[in-house]
């Protein structure tokens, strides 16, 4: 790591290591209690709040919300893991998911994983606060069964890192990290000023927590997902967030070279202004996103059911599931039937999926899983889901 660009020492410093660890790396500050906001910042962050307020009202509003989740967290996943250079696609998340098991792609492994992450962390923390031992709870998780279960899942790292091209070292990287004997000291704060109350508006303190833990770099893998994890439910935790609607990878990722690039301006230039105009920006651009896509949804929902509004038929049942999970066979309406005490028999759940398929509501996909069974794809849900977001507008 290159000292010289390091010319402003407002969040943090170069140090040099001593013995087997004599090289520059980057040791931060404390997380600043107060920022002094620029003009052009705090316009950004109004009109991130304004609509990030939207996306929550819409959540609290709306009929059955929950049908959102899954799909708005799908994005989430498939978007942070694809930052971290992973390819894998909706159709081939929501496939593996219709197998109801069977082998799937390392890249499918890793969103899967990410997905079950943010559901125990969603969990814990509607008992818990934020905390270290939250934190590593949800990294082992993350990163169980997947590449990099070898580097010790669920434990902050013990060894120096560092960040930069392929074949780097300490003395060549863009970035070094703290060495591991600051991390405790550093996710310290970290845990206390995302925990405590504080009159510096949510938003700021969302970015500058995130901003604070990948500069941490506490695991030795993984850091990236569990940052971008941590916004959301940093978010949920303040109350700004009532549900995980916000999908703010997405963003991210269209805009991954800037993404790296203010992080990285703050420690070398402390441009914290332009770092959280930039966040700003992704939390109102995903939000209206998150905002225009669930009205769409629920459009279509409405759609549905009014046309089965004479229907003696179950069929309406099965709209809420569908929106849910694109991808849908009977052993799933059998399941999800028998979970909201309505048990159904698989001729009956099939007949269902005959009748939404007359309705234009599905179309055969083709067989799937154990017995090749048939799944049914929900084309219209899964296009509005998958439609990409025009970030030039």
């Amino acid at each position: 790591m290159d000292a010289a660009k390091f010319v402003d020492g407002a969040f943090g410093r170069p140090a040099i290591g001593v013995g087997a660890a004599s090289f520059t790396y980057y040791r931060p500050h404390p997380i600043p209690t107060d920022i002094d906001l620029a003009p052009l910042t705090v316009l950004a962050l109004s009109e991130a709040d304004a609509a990030l307020g939207l996306l929550n009202g819409l959540g609290r509003l709306i009929r059955d919300p929950e049908m959102l989740l899954g799909s708005f967290v799908r994005k989430e996943a498939l978007a942070s893991t694809r930052i971290e250079g992973t390819n894998a696609s909706l159709s081939e998340v929501l496939e593996a998911e219709a197998r109801d098991g069977g082998p799937v792609t390392d890249d499918v492994a890793e969103v899967e994983r990410y997905l079950a992450a943010t559901d125990l962390a969603i969990s814990l923390t509607a008992d818990l606060p934020i905390t270290e031992r939250l934190i590593r709870q949800v990294h082992a998780e993350l990163m169980a069964g997947v590449r990099g279960q070898e580097r010790h899942p669920g434990e902050f790292r013990r060894s120096p890192v560092w960040i930069g091209a392929a074949g780097a070292t300490p003395n060549s990287a863009r970035f070094v990290p703290p060495l591991p004997e600051y991390i405790g000291e550093l996710m310290t704060d970290w845990e206390n000023y995302v925990n405590r109350p504080s009159q510096v508006p949510t938003l700021v303190r969302a970015a500058m927590s995130h901003y604070q833990f990948e500069t941490i770099h506490p695991f030795l893998d993984g850091n990236g997902r569990i940052g971008r994890l941590l916004v959301g439910l940093f978010l949920m935790s303040t109350g700004r967030l009532t549900r995980p609607l916000l999908y703010l990878s997405g963003y991210l990722e269209a805009n991954r070279s800037e993404y790296y690039e203010r992080l990285q301006g703050i420690r070398e230039r402390a441009e914290v202004q332009e770092y959280l105009q930039f966040f700003f920006v992704a939390v109102r651009r995903q939000s209206e996103d998150a905002v225009s896509r669930a009205g769409r949804l629920v459009e279509l929902r409405e759609r549905y059911y009014r046309q089965v509004e004479m229907e003696r038929s179950r069929v309406a049942a099965l709209i809420p599931l569908i929106f849910g999970t694109p991808f849908i066979h009977a052993r799933r309406i059998e399941l999800s039937f028998a979970n909201s005490g309505g048990p159904i028999t698989t001729q009956g759940a099939r007949n269902l999926l005959a009748k939404a398929e007359e309705l234009g509501w599905v179309s055969r996909y083709g067989g799937l899983g154990k017995g090749s069974r048939t799944v049914y794809l929900a084309r219209d849900v899964f296009e509005i889901i998958e439609a990409p977001t025009n970030y030039e507008q």
